[in-house]
């Protein structure tokens, strides 16, 4: 990792809406999902089922708000790299294109470690729960390196294609493999993807329904939706055309995901192909959505308190998972949270995530910024 201090990064040379969307994404992670729950507790003294839903994973087939998390996150890692790639090759020589390669390999080597921390199974150092591949990190890692790759060696139009091939090479494995004689079985514990997990990950496996190997094909096409977000940004055109691309991008995933759901269902814990293009259709509106009031209109000032989250989106994600918020939190309004009766849930979060966002204004202020 590197600390990086520049001046205003967020202002030069960059879309602001990029950094909000990728801090929007990490509010819900870091406490926006608690902070929803308890203001529904203390209005009515429950979640309702709809906003339940949608506050959690589906237990197998279906799609809620949160199934956008973890795929909103690779986009946003997708739509910022044509811009860190140009930066990067301008000019480039041979030599120097390698120094790309060798930063890249270096990314994701440091993204898989993250990755174990964040899932607290490498600092134990026990082999036991020793978990080698099972965290949002390490998706992003393997989503990186092929985009990368791509972007590094083809042209757009190759890059899109190769995104729609990765997606319709899974369904196929995924469909025409046969699983205990038998061909698209899609059950939690018995399809392709999982039975390639088991065999090679063996023991390192996390013991969930969730599956990585395979499903780095759908990660990879993911991250791509979010490349050619960024070449729509970075290009030449108008606003207006770049929100009628993003806008028709986002609508097309939508359809073509709904679509293909009818044969391949979307199931978030295999990431199938038709999941992919619902949260990538979703993803490409919302960055349509986050440009056009940021770098369009120029409304900022709502935008800052994401955009802070969003510069340093490693690094907090890494706290969250390495320590506790809560504990300050607790310290600080416990005893008086005790009195608010069913605002209890929703004092102690919102305290929780106003502490973690001073300290990455603190960092912001003083241009400090966690890269990878």
């Amino acid at each position: 990792m590197e600390v990086e201090k520049d001046v205003a990064p967020a202002m030069r040379d960059r879309l602001m809406s990029i950094d909000a969307l990728r801090g929007f994404d990490m509010f819900w992670i870091i406490g926006g999902n608690e902070i929803l729950s308890g203001l529904f507790i203390g209005l009515m003294g429950k979640v309702p089922d709809p906003v339940a839903y949608h506050l959690g994973h589906p237990a197998w087939q279906g799609f809620s708000a949160w199934d956008m998390i973890m795929p909103l996150f690779l986009f946003t890692v997708g739509a910022s790299m044509p811009f860190s790639f140009s930066k990067r090759l301008k000019h480039a020589t041979p030599a120097e294109k390698k120094k790309v390669y060798a930063h890249v390999l270096r990314r994701i080597v440091v993204l898989f470690i993250l990755g174990m921390i964040a899932q607290g199974n490498l600092l134990d150092f026990n082999i036991a729960k020793l978990h080698l591949y099972s965290n949002t990190l390490q998706a992003i890692a393997v989503g990186y390196v092929i985009a990368a790759i791509l972007l590094l060696n083809v042209s757009i139009a190759v890059q899109a294609g190769a995104g729609v091939a990765l997606l319709a090479a899974y369904w196929a494995l995924m469909m025409f493999v046969p699983v205990g004689g038998h061909f698209g079985v899609l059950e939690p514990h018995s399809n392709v993807a999982m039975v390639v997990d088991t065999f090679i990950l063996g023991r390192f496996r996390d013991g969930s329904t969730y599956t990585w190997l395979l499903s780095g094909l759908g990660f990879a096409a993911t991250t791509l939706m979010g490349v050619m977000a960024g070449h729509i940004l970075k290009s030449s055109k108008p606003p207006r055309a770049k929100l009628l691309w993003l806008t028709g991008a986002g609508v097309g995933c939508l359809a073509a995901g709904w679509l293909w759901s009818l044969h391949f269902p979307m199931i978030k814990h295999i990431w199938t192909s038709s999941m992919a293009l619902w949260a990538g259709g979703w993803s490409f509106l919302l960055m349509a959505a986050f440009y056009y009031l940021i770098d369009v209109k120029k409304y900022r000032k709502w935008a800052f308190v994401f955009a802070v989250i969003g510069m340093n989106a490693i690094a907090v994600y890494m706290a969250t998972h390495v320590f506790d918020f809560r504990l300050v939190a607790e310290a600080l309004v416990g005893g008086l949270a005790e009195h608010f009766g069913g605002w209890q849930t929703y004092m102690r979060e919102t305290t929780s995530f106003i502490v973690i966002w001073l300290a990455l204004l603190f960092m912001y202020r003083k241009n400090v910024f966690i890269k990878i």
